[in-house]
């Protein structure tokens, strides 16, 4: 009975030493690990977020990027991290969904060495064309595609891109042919320029040359249509129902943050995605705001995985 009363008091002690900890949180700087180059998407968003949580929490926040390795070299410092608060991550689809699937080996588990804190935001991606492309639609791209060999390549140039197009292979059993790029600048010059019919990137990217006409909007890949790109029919709705590919970004921190800590990180950052400047700032950036709940970031998490994993290793799909 003495060893039940005194397991007890120990951990009321913790329990109690972990909310007063969190009642001072923070007292120092706060670290977001950014598995990415600086100036890529995820770095914005991180330094955008980064800047209005240490205006909300009175302590700096220091962006620190750690890219290489398909962004995993980062996501390991940051799992490695003592779970204190004090060092956090920008995780991605890629960070925190793809990548287990496409690595023989990763050197953190996604689930397991993570404490979701919130989704920041989605955007999804856009199936483009050049202008001279006989087809305007989904369905138009498939019957092409049945009935002119090569007349409906599409440009890839990123792992999401190419999971767009192995799920619009896989739902339309059309006989696409997708052609791996290493980088959207020379997607787009070779779409543009007729060398390629079509294409598939980020939103973002796409925006300013459909706008300028030397590119036309398919479709994009969200479920419901988007502001991002106004007018454009998701996939979903161009006779494939069901069609969905988004990317995201989310803040995270290692396993074992404190529940108090967690939850203060969430709250302050729901403040922030509320704000209409913020909100006006991610839509520029391409983002749809998120927001919500760690565990509604959690269960994302893991319907991302289990959608992703059985269709990467269908097609056989492994990291360059």
């Amino acid at each position: 009975m003495k060893s039940i009363r005194l397991l007890a008091t120990l951990v009321a002690g913790l329990a109690i030493a972990s909310h007063a900890a969190a009642q001072g949180y923070p007292n120092k700087p706060i670290r977001i690990i950014v598995a990415y180059q600086a100036g890529q998407g995820t770095d914005v968003v991180a330094r955008l977020l980064g800047e209005r949580l240490g205006q909300a929490l009175g302590q700096s926040v220091v962006i620190d990027n750690k890219p290489g390795a398909g962004a995993n070299i980062g996501t390991e410092a940051a799992a490695k991290s003592a779970p204190d608060g004090y060092t956090l991550t920008m995780g991605t689809n890629a960070t925190h969904g793809t990548n287990q699937f496409l690595y023989d080996k990763l050197p953190f588990d996604p689930e397991k060495d993570f404490e979701p804190i919130v989704l920041v935001g989605t955007f999804p991606m856009g199936i483009a064309a050049n202008p001279g492309f006989a087809g305007n639609s989904i369905g138009d791209i498939i019957a092409i595609s049945k009935s002119t060999p090569k007349g409906a390549d599409i440009a890839m140039p990123s792992t999401t891109a190419r999971i767009v197009y192995e799920l619009l292979k896989a739902q339309s059993q059309a006989p696409l042919f997708g052609i791996p790029y290493k980088g959207s600048s020379t997607a787009v010059a070779e779409t543009m320029g007729g060398q390629v019919p079509l294409m598939i990137d980020t939103v973002t990217a796409l925006r300013p040359h459909i706008a300028s006409g030397k590119l036309k909007a398919i479709a994009v890949t969200s479920a419901k249509p988007t502001d991002l790109l106004p007018g454009v029919k998701p996939v979903a709705e161009q006779g494939l129902p069901g069609f969905e590919v988004i990317a995201w970004n989310a803040l995270y921190a290692p396993k074992g943050t404190p529940k108090d800590v967690v939850d203060k990180l969430n709250a302050e950052v729901n403040k922030i995605l509320a704000q209409p400047e913020t909100r006006q700032k991610l839509k520029d950036l391409g983002f749809d705001v998120g927001g919500g709940s760690a565990a509604q970031l959690a269960d994302f998490g893991t319907a991302e995985r289990a959608k992703w994993g059985p269709l990467i290793k269908s097609a056989g799909m492994k990291a360059e």
